[in-house]
């Protein structure tokens, strides 16, 4: 008999590192494979979907506006025992640390089916930051039966906490697979954004910062503090573009656009499907994000990137990346920046491509796990 798969993910970052696994678990006519969208993000995962041409099995439909994230699980938890009931998979896969992995697990925990969770092990040590990722991440791992997690690092994370070190896969991170794929497509057919594009109006003869921020431990204060940076330094390099697609929570939307809308060389896009996104990071001279993906990815395009957190989950191992670790802080996002763009020996340090987070074939070791678990049917080993 096939193994049933069934995937669950909902918001766009998780899609993305989603989307190549399903790509190859798809091409299986060994394999029953059901993509499940709970609809966190579901106005940017449709751009996700068709950048990798794949399809949406089944949408729960669970956001309602000013929704908490207790109401959230609550929905949640409903909506996914019905279609675990309907749908009878063999084991149901999940992502990371959003409150839709860690809901997915507890359902699918509940109705004793087994629970692989990708990208797992991540950690750093503080349940208010990220929050309440990091909380969703440690709770995933209990209810979880296999791991894998994108280093080494992670490994040693997941066997501090308890888990069977047989029950424990180092992959690397499915993003690099997603951004090397998307990579080669946009080489070979050197695509451009559409002269309708708001990304047209950029000269390439000029240097482009790429800013990104989500997190809700920056929300209010330190979203004000982060553009008070990008004010500062927008007014000191007037001949850089400081490009920022503004994430649609109206708490970092109003915010962004109040204090920066008024900048000329501040351009405001709204939120770039993948093939966008991936053009912009690959022409941008620096990258300035909260986003754990884009954490892992601007390595392997050899580009620096600033991280606007406190603390990190994802340790590059490389001691210079240490004064890339910036937080909201105006003065240290100033400083870092303006070292960047002055100090050409300095830059230079960051540009090397270095892949600490994998090499593009996690999505088949975690293929090959998967087939392994199904022939062995070892629940009991990774109980």
């Amino acid at each position: 008999m096939n193994l049933k798969i069934m995937m669950v993910f909902g918001t766009r970052p998780e899609a993305i590192k989603m989307a190549p696994l399903a790509r190859l678990l798809q091409n299986r006519s060994d394999i029953d494979l059901h993509i499940c969208s709970t609809g966190q993000h579901r106005e940017m995962l449709a751009s996700v979907i068709k950048a990798f041409d794949l399809q949406i099995d089944e949408d729960l439909d669970v956001m309602t506006r000013d929704q908490t994230l207790n109401g959230l699980s609550q929905a949640l938890l409903g909506k996914l025992d019905h279609s675990y009931h309907q749908n009878q998979p063999d084991i149901v896969l999940v992502h990371g640390d959003t409150t839709t992995s860690f809901i997915a697990s507890l359902a699918a925990f509940h109705r004793h089916i087994p629970v692989a969770h990708i990208e797992a092990g991540l950690r750093t040590g503080d349940l208010q930051s990220p929050w309440p990722e990091e909380a969703n991440r440690r709770l995933t791992a209990v209810l979880a039966n296999l791991h894998f997690p994108p280093t080494e690092k992670a490994k040693l994370n997941l066997l501090a906490e308890g888990v069977c070190d047989h029950c424990i896969l180092v992959t690397g991170n499915t993003v690099i697979d997603a951004l090397l794929w998307m990579n080669e497509r946009l080489d070979q057919t050197n695509w451009q954004p559409a002269p309708q594009s708001p990304l047209a109006s950029i000269d390439p003869a000029r240097k482009m910062i790429l800013i990104t921020g989500h997190r809700r431990e920056s929300l209010g204060h330190g979203f004000e503090e982060i553009c008070h940076a990008l004010d500062t330094l927008a007014q000191r390099y007037p001949d850089i573009q400081f490009v920022y697609p503004v994430h649609m929570n109206p708490r970092v939307h109003d915010v962004v656009y109040r204090m920066l809308g008024h900048r000329e060389n501040i351009i405001l896009t709204a939120p770039q499907d993948y093939r966008h996104f991936v053009w912009l990071m690959k022409n941008a001279y620096l990258i300035m994000t909260d986003s754990g993906g884009i954490q892992e990815e601007a390595p392997a395009l050899g580009k620096p990137v600033l991280v606007l957190r406190n603390v990190t989950e994802r340790p590059s191992g490389r001691l210079q990346d240490r004064a890339m670790l910036v937080g909201t802080n105006p003065d240290k996002i100033i400083a870092q920046t303006t070292r960047l763009i002055e100090d050409a020996a300095y830059y230079r340090e960051f540009t090397t491509r270095h892949s600490p987070f994998g090499d593009g074939r996690a999505c088949e070791r975690i293929l090959e796990r998967l087939l392994a678990w199904k022939q062995s049917q070892s629940l009991d080993e990774c109980a």
